[in-house]
């Protein structure tokens, strides 16, 4: 009896998805095969690839079956290709052009890999009606798989390609290291590179320092990983000018002007967005941010400052942001198990009890203060009847012995707040706060991931 199965008692649909899943199985177990024909191909129609040596070659090769691979994934899960999907993609593109191939040529190699692929489909659909329309069902998301992945893989390429040009000079190097020793770019290609950055000497332009180092297993924390971040880092200027960053040793160092009437908030959020694509490509980085700078003459306290907030980044990565947290938050966040001692322990054991049980009287001391000692308004804001309101009220006065309505008591529940909310989930790290919308005054925070 055969191994195999017989199509002749399903029906029309039912063969055409037995095709399908078989055309993509044997696609799948020729996958080293399939790459190799297409790195054939890319060699006898791009001169460029041709002339290459071999580590560059099975560079391509690795990168094409992966390709295929993820491709493959794709295509028998019957889902829409996500970025994660080709999170190698960054880097390969960087090597590409680190390497001098022509962004045409890049692009035409994924043609070529697509063709290639795609007459292996045909090969294996064969002459029946079911195998045919198999293969037609496959043409449309093979499509959207190329456009998506090229699209990104260019992106990527374009944004190296501009970082290296500016990186090549080797005046932004020096125009870092002078400018983080509180020197001024007087002439030549630093100067020139400094204007070119909205650093002019002089000046009083509104900017940030960015510190960020890379973390992870070693795969992913080399040089390549480091420019690869630089690169994307140095895109989140918006006020017309190109964010200076720089890989210096172990970290990059990121210099953004925010230019008249930036906030700061929003540049964090893009410097944020940045961090979780990256993520999503397998680079992860712990980034530090510091205080607004009035003017390249604050470069180096600002640096110190970025260094100093990779310290409250969680072990997995993060952003610690200081324009995003309040001086009262900061301190809570800097202070010793000395200032968690001082706290009474009465008001210990309530927050301690009220965050295994969802943290409602801790939201509702929060929203008293945001909202001004006004009850009608903390009900409302909580959603709750005054009556509830008032009997939380009473019952961490009753809990404490502070009063919610005599401001040094207020301020003694807030202090114990901000200090528990500094306690990471592991003992010995402080975690990195930043504010919520309704406590830009300072008396609520939420961890920043």
């Amino acid at each position: 009896m055969s191994g195999g199965f017989s199509t002749e008692t399903l029906t029309g649909t039912e063969r055409v998805r037995a095709e399908r899943a078989r055309i993509l199985a044997e696609l799948l177990a020729d996958l080293d095969g399939l790459a190799a024909a297409a790195l054939a191909a890319m060699k006898a129609e791009i001169p460029a690839y041709a002339a290459e040596g071999a580590a560059f070659h099975a560079d391509v090769h690795d990168q094409v079956a992966r390709h295929y691979r993820s491709k493959l994934a794709v295509l028998m899960e019957e889902r829409t290709v996500t970025l994660d999907d080709i999170a190698f993609t960054r880097q390969a593109a960087m090597r590409r052009a680190r390497a001098g191939v022509a962004l045409a040529d890049y692009i035409n190699a994924f043609r070529v890999g697509q063709q290639v692929f795609w007459e292996s489909v045909v090969r294996r659909a064969g002459r029946s009606f079911a195998g045919q329309e198999a293969a037609l069902s496959l043409a449309t998301p093979l499509m959207r798989y190329c456009d998506f992945a090229s699209t990104h893989a260019a992106n990527a390429y374009m944004e190296f390609q501009q970082y290296a040009t500016a990186e090549a000079v080797r005046e932004s190097r020096d125009l870092l290291e002078t400018l983080l020793g509180g020197g001024v770019p007087a002439r030549g290609g630093q100067l020139a590179a400094a204007q070119a950055h909205g650093l002019a000497p002089g000046t009083r332009v509104p900017l940030l320092v960015v510190v960020a180092v890379l973390i992870g297993p070693r795969a992913v924390t080399g040089a390549d990983a480091r420019h690869a971040a630089s690169a994307a880092i140095a895109r989140t200027s918006e006020n017309g000018t190109r964010t200076l960053s720089v890989v210096r040793q172990s970290e990059i160092v990121a210099i953004p002007v925010l230019g008249p009437g930036g906030d700061p908030g929003e540049l964090c959020d893009r410097l944020r967005a940045v961090r979780d694509t990256l993520a999503g490509e397998g680079i992860r980085l712990a980034m530090g941010i510091s205080t607004i700078a009035a003017g390249p003459g604050l470069i180096p306290q600002a640096y110190l400052e970025a260094r100093a907030m990779l310290e409250f980044v969680p072990e997995d990565g993060g952003v610690a942001a200081l324009p995003l947290i309040t001086p009262f938050q900061y301190l809570a966040l800097k202070a010793d198990d000395t200032a968690r001692h001082l706290v009474d322990p009465r008001i210990r054991a309530l927050l301690a009890e009220d965050r295994e049980r969802g943290g409602v009287l801790t939201a509702t001391i929060r929203t008293f203060a945001s909202a001004d000692l006004n009850l009608r308004a903390t009900a409302e804001r909580l959603q709750i009847h005054p009556n509830t309101a008032q009997y939380r009220l009473r019952r961490i006065q009753e809990r404490t012995g502070r009063s919610l309505r005599k401001i040094d008591d207020l301020v003694e529940l807030l202090v114990a707040i901000a200090l528990q909310d500094s306690l990471p989930p592991n003992p010995g790290r402080p975690r990195l706060a930043t504010v919520t919308d309704e406590s830009r005054t300072g008396t609520g925070v939420r961890s920043m991931p």
